[in-house]
């Protein structure tokens, strides 16, 4: 894989607890800022459950069916659950440009670019944070972004519906949008290996650092 030296770049093949993963990110961020532990590119996968962003309205939980977790995030309701891709990403902003507009603008590049590998044309929508796309004729959402960032330091990330129990989104109003469904790459007919999403995430990695503020500034 072409992953910078002082990037961990970490794949988990078993769902891992959303309080297990928050810790452990949170530390990571810590020692990240305190330099004393190198940046991460964290995949995995959850059990099913809701987390609620910063800006969550409580009447946005239609139907608390699974644990509900406060995330610390930007955003409002969002699913996790088997079937999703999560990128965790722990980097040091003080290094790659002080700009978390532009570094939540490189993290849709970055997701973007993957999935135009597996044949989706996905793309931003102007106002709305996240990956969007066509789903027979109607604009839906493939993939979320949330990111929090302590001391220069990302937390949180984003994640792409590869084939999760879409119904599950039914218990919330997903990331706070009524009028916008959620889809999948399964749903939409394409590679709904999880390997395959990652493989082309690796791929596209390079490019989303060059993306980056800090890496614009200095070329």
């Amino acid at each position: 894989m072409n992953i910078p030296a002082e990037i961990e770049w970490r794949v988990s093949d078993t769902p891992v607890s959303y309080p297990e993963a928050l810790a452990e990110m949170e530390a990571r961020a810590a020692a990240v800022a305190a330099g004393e532990a190198a940046e991460l590119v964290w995949l995995l996968q959850h059990p099913p459950l809701y987390t609620a962003g910063t800006s969550a309205d409580p009447v946005e939980l239609i139907d608390a069916r699974f644990p509900v977790y406060p995330a610390g995030r930007g955003g409002r309701y969002t699913y996790h659950g088997p079937g999703q891709r999560i990128g965790y990403v722990v980097l040091d902003l003080s290094k790659r440009g002080r700009d978390v507009r532009c570094f939540v603008h490189a993290l849709e590049g970055w997701v973007i670019d993957a999935l135009a590998e597996l044949g989706v044309a996905a793309r931003r929508a102007e106002g709305r944070i996240g990956i969007w796309t066509d789903d027979h004729g109607q604009e839906a959402k493939v993939g979320a972004i949330g990111v929090r960032v302590r001391r220069w330091v990302t937390m949180h990330g984003f994640s792409v519906n590869v084939d999760p129990d879409l119904s599950h989104f039914g218990g919330i109003v997903p990331c706070g949008l009524p009028d916008f469904p959620v889809t999948s790459l399964s749903k939409l007919g394409k590679d709904s290996d999880m390997a395959a999403l990652d493989a082309a995430l690796t791929r596209a990695f390079p490019n989303f650092l060059t993306s980056m503020c800090g890496a614009q500034r200095q070329g």
